[in-house]
């Protein structure tokens, strides 16, 4: 068992409920695609690809779904509709596979990476502040020394939100007035981290997308930085995207990627959406994991990701 724990039956009805939306709006347009049939035809295939590209897969990650899907069809020679769903779940299960890394479903850092340095990336609005002060009170809850940098110094309401969740969370905060130099809070943090020896340092950086140079010259600026203090930091770079803005979160994430190297994804708001299949094309397109999924408002409702229980959630 890792830090946060196996994939428990809580944790299963908060996924359930907090997929709802997504899941019935699927439910009932996969029930259209199938009405009348009793096997899996060319009709039924391209039903189902319409339900997929409107549940905000993306087109690419529907067409490679699809052909898995034709493959299992054209082999087993004949394939019952009852039978689709969960062939549809067996084959995206395993498309999200390949993008998985070591630590899915867990988080553990490694023994020699202490400070375990993460930077935050994403634009405005989209949870990031949210999402790192729920990470923040997950490991420290699991026994684990946080400290948390207040780089998105471009906006005073950026500082201010991150300090109220340190407070909330119990957590130190390293911050600077606003305006100050993003790269110089970065290398504070870290070195209070390690005066403090702390296990998990969480930057937040700037959410701003109008201009990809000086995004990436601000970010490439922040970790030359911090690697002053931690030779090989960041150790990871979170990508946090809004489920809820469906393509938006495609077009985002492409952005950021060009950027700057993303390692992991966090994806939230999926609770108050129909788009959550934005998560499956997000990850195949991008061939970046998914480690955490936002599904709610509360402190706890920020989980590990589990392509198998994500899967059943939403196609079971």
């Amino acid at each position: 068992m890792g830090l946060f724990g196996g994939f428990n039956k809580a944790k299963k009805e908060n996924l359930d409920k907090g997929l709802a939306k997504t899941k019935e709006s699927v439910f009932q347009k996969m029930t259209r695609a199938v009405v009348g049939k009793t096997r899996v035809d060319d009709d039924v295939l391209d039903s189902l690809e319409e339900v997929l590209i409107t549940s905000d897969v993306g087109v690419d990650t529907t067409l490679r779904i699809i052909e898995r899907i034709e493959e299992r069809v054209a082999r087993d020679k004949y394939v019952n509709t009852s039978e689709l769903n969960v062939i549809l779940r067996e084959e995206i299960a395993s498309l999200l596979a390949e993008n998985e890394d070591d630590t899915e479903g867990d988080f553990e850092f490694p023994a020699d990476k202490k400070p375990y340095v993460i930077m935050v990336v994403g634009v405005n609005g989209v949870g990031k502040t949210t999402t790192i002060g729920k990470l923040a009170h997950k490991f420290k809850a699991s026994g684990k020394k946080v400290i948390l940098g207040a780089a998105d110094t471009f906006r005073a309401a950026a500082i201010e939100q991150l300090e109220i969740w340190a407070n909330r969370v119990d957590v130190p905060l390293v911050k600077q007035k606003m305006g100050s130099d993003p790269a110089s809070v970065a290398f504070d943090t870290l070195a209070s981290a390690k005066t403090k020896d702390a296990d998990v340092v969480i930057i937040d950086t700037a959410g701003r997308l109008h201009n990809k140079v000086n995004l990436m010259n601000e970010l490439t600026k922040v970790k030359k930085v911090m690697q002053k203090v931690v030779p090989d930091a960041p150790h990871e770079i979170m990508l946090v995207l809004d489920g809820s803005t469906g393509q938006n979160a495609f077009e985002q994430a492409k952005q950021f990627t060009k950027a700057t190297e993303v390692t992991s994804l966090a994806i939230t708001k999926l609770d108050g959406t129909a788009k959550g299949g934005v998560v499956i094309g997000v990850s195949d397109q991008l061939k970046v994991p998914v480690k955490y999924i936002g599904i709610g408002e509360g402190i706890d409702d920020l989980q590990v990701f589990n392509r198998k229980e994500f899967v059943d959630s939403l196609f079971g």
